[in-house]
């Protein structure tokens, strides 16, 4: 007996992937999960600082996906649009949680003009005591944002999302996030600037 034929979806992009959806693809609504299910937890996680927290967070962005597939729009990029259901949620979530994950910045002191790099994996305990420590300070610094200024670090310097795509995200002009990203980026300057002040002195 000759099997069914399945769709390969692998060639399709993802606006091509939600339209199918919207046309009742379920097999297209599988790809969309199975493409953004690692992002999105990672994205959350570094948001909610919890990762049972990221990990129901994004069950439920995905089922929202799936409840209002039919408001998504041909104007905007399916992941733009993806992550604003998913940051909708842990604004909701930080609210009550106020809880942070840490996060390690390379080369935050140096005086170029490139983007901030924050590194995205998971901080391995067994790392060396001096590693330990610069990730707890820096955390502290991270901690120390609003929630305004932690949103865009989140997105910029972890999601490495554009400035456009930021914009469309937070419903925000251009001009907006590249202010509030360099804000935040001196916030934390400030913050660990302090933080290691304090540190040397009790030493």
């Amino acid at each position: 007996m000759q099997e069914k034929s399945k769709t390969d979806y692998k060639p399709f992009t993802d606006e091509q992937l939600i339209l199918q959806f919207q046309n009742e693809d379920k097999g297209a609504y599988v790809e969309i999960v199975m493409r953004y299910k690692d992002r999105l937890v990672n994205f959350l996680y570094r948001f909610t600082g919890n990762r049972e927290t990221a990990e129901d967070i994004s069950q439920e962005t995905f089922l929202k996906l799936y409840k209002n597939k039919d408001k998504y729009s041909e104007i905007a990029k399916f992941s733009t649009w993806l992550y604003t259901i998913a940051l909708n949620e842990a604004r909701s979530n930080f609210r009550k949680e106020k809880k942070h994950s840490a996060v390690s910045i390379n080369d935050f002191y140096e005086d170029n003009h490139n983007d901030y790099q924050i590194r995205s994996d998971d901080y391995n305990p067994e790392e060396d005591a001096n590693a330990e420590t610069e990730s707890f300070y820096i955390q502290k610094a991270i901690n120390s944002l609003n929630e305004i200024h932690r949103e865009i670090i989140v997105l910029r310097d972890i999601e490495e999302l554009d400035y456009e795509e930021i914009a469309k995200t937070l419903d925000i002009p251009l001009g907006t996030v590249r202010s509030r990203i360099n804000r935040a980026r001196e916030s934390l300057k400030v913050s660990l600037d302090s933080i290691y002040r304090a540190k040397s002195k009790n030493k």
